[in-house]
Formats: C-alpha cells, sequence, structure tokens
C-alpha cells in the first residue's frame, strides 16, 4: 500500500469515527409497525376473526374494512413519523 492511499484510508477513518451517529429510522420505524399490527389483531379478534386468513371480497364484513383502514392509516403514520425522526 503506498503513501497516500494509507494516509487516505487513515484519514477518512478519522472522519468516519468522528462523525454523530443516529440509530433510529428502522428501529423506531419496526416498533410502530409492531404496535399497528398488535392492534389490527386485536381489532379483527374483536369482530370473531382472525388477522390473516380474510381474504378480500364481496363478502367481507365492514369491521374488517375498518380493521384494514386502520391498519393502512396507522402504516402510513409509521412510513411519515417514525422512520424520519431520529433517536439518539
Amino acid at each position: 500500500m503506498n503513501l497516500r492511499l494509507s494516509t487516505l484510508v487513515i484519514v477518512a477513518t478519522g472522519l468516519l469515527a468522528a462523525s454523530p451517529i443516529v440509530n433510529a429510522g428502522p428501529v423506531a420505524y419496526g416498533i410502530c409497525q409492531t404496535g399497528c399490527n398488535a392492534v389490527v389483531v386485536a381489532c379483527y379478534a374483536g369482530a370473531g376473526f382472525t388477522f390473516g386468513t380474510v381474504t378480500a371480497g364481496l363478502g367481507v364484513p365492514a369491521a374488517i374494512v375498518a380493521c384494514n383502514a386502520a391498519l393502512g392509516t396507522c402504516s402510513a403514520a409509521c412510513a411519515t413519523v417514525a422512520l424520519f425522526a431520529p433517536t439518539p
């Protein structure tokens, strides 16, 4: 390894080590999505169904449609808030 390359590697490593590290977006997003999924499972159970077993179609009860809409709203909120919110 020549001197210039080794100097560049040392400088780059020092800069990376000095930069602040933020671990949040994906972790916060995963926690938020888990919460959304727990709520939709409870919503399905309250309607007398098991989440993941009902297929879309004309015979789907209104309660299941409402549960799915709530899941969509919750997931969208996670994507806009938790995914971009840095947590130190």
